[in-house]
């Protein structure tokens, strides 16, 4: 196994942990074993993965570490005698900065706009300064398509810049090493790493809205773009703002359907049109612009 890879598979605290435990049986890893030789510590699942990862090797009678010197020299001598020991991941604390806070407000303040018809109507005449030229010489279904390429080139741009994954896949590697810890545990039948790994689970119960905040913010920054839009959109059809020649369009099986008319379900056609203009152009702009998320911008 490469030094990369086998950096990457210590890394794991559960597998590190039965590797520790196979040096000690083994005597510093110079005697053959079976799984049987150590299965109330290392559960089946975890013997196989070390064998299909070349880590153990077959030898006369049993198994044998491939590399034991320099499996202990980068675990360490404490790992072979706490063989318990937690390994939780040190993850920093997620925070919002004041004006991710102030946008999250004002999201939420553009968001009363769906059932304050006051609201609604404000935001939309404002909007409406800046469409009305773009409403008044294309029509009304172009004028949704427009409005979700922009809505999604915009909303694809911001999750790869806003998107912290790498914390995003600390939350997600603690989480499962939580679970395959617990799992091997109970395999074993081992009821003091299972207490061990409750509390642990218990103390990273705030991983839930870290991973919730991550996921959060980028969010925030989108609707601030989005929901004016569709307001919009709602304001035009139901308002009664819409020409005379701007009744509605004609759709695939259905039909000519007018823009209030529901198309899918109690969807209005305007609603489904936007919905399929928006997710084609975002696969579209994710292919030709690949965006990566980076999370050096979160910083």
């Amino acid at each position: 196994m490469p030094g990369e890879q086998l950096e990457e598979f210590i890394g794991n605290p559960a597998m590190r942990e039965s590797i520790a435990i196979i040096l000690e049986r083994s005597d510093g890893g110079t005697e053959e074993l079976q799984w049987s030789d150590v299965s109330d510590a290392v559960s089946s699942s975890q013997w196989g993965r070390l064998i299909r990862e070349e880590v153990l090797v077959a030898g006369g009678t049993g198994f044998t570490l491939a590399n034991p010197d320099e499996l202990e020299q980068r675990l360490g001598v404490t790992d072979r005698s706490v063989s318990n020991e937690s390994s939780s991941i040190d993850i920093e604390s997620v925070s919002w900065d004041w004006y991710d806070k102030a946008a999250g407000i004002t999201a939420l303040a553009l968001f009363t706009g769906y059932w304050n018809t006051g609201i609604r109507d404000f935001i939309a005449s404002f909007d409406n300064v800046l469409l009305a030229p773009i409403t008044a010489h294309l029509p009304f279904h172009i004028v949704i398509l427009l409005l979700a390429i922009v809505t999604g080139l915009y909303s694809t741009l911001l999750q790869s810049r806003l998107m912290d994954t790498e914390k995003l896949q600390q939350y997600q590697e603690r989480m499962n090493d939580l679970k395959e810890r617990r799992e091997a545990a109970k395999e074993r039948g081992d009821e003091e790493a299972l207490e061990q790994i409750q509390e642990e689970q218990m103390e990273a119960a705030s991983d839930q809205l870290g991973m919730f905040k991550v996921q959060l913010r980028p969010m925030v920054w989108i609707m601030l773009l989005t929901v004016p839009v569709f307001l919009w959109l709602r304001w035009k059809v139901r308002g009664g703002h819409l020409g005379v020649s701007e009744s509605g369009m004609v759709v695939p099986i259905a039909g000519a359907v007018s823009w209030q008319e529901a198309l899918f379900g109690p969807m209005s056609t305007w609603i489904v049109w936007y919905f399929l203009c928006s997710m084609a152009s975002r696969q579209i702009i994710r292919k030709i612009f690949n965006p990566r998320s980076t999370s050096a911008a979160t910083s």
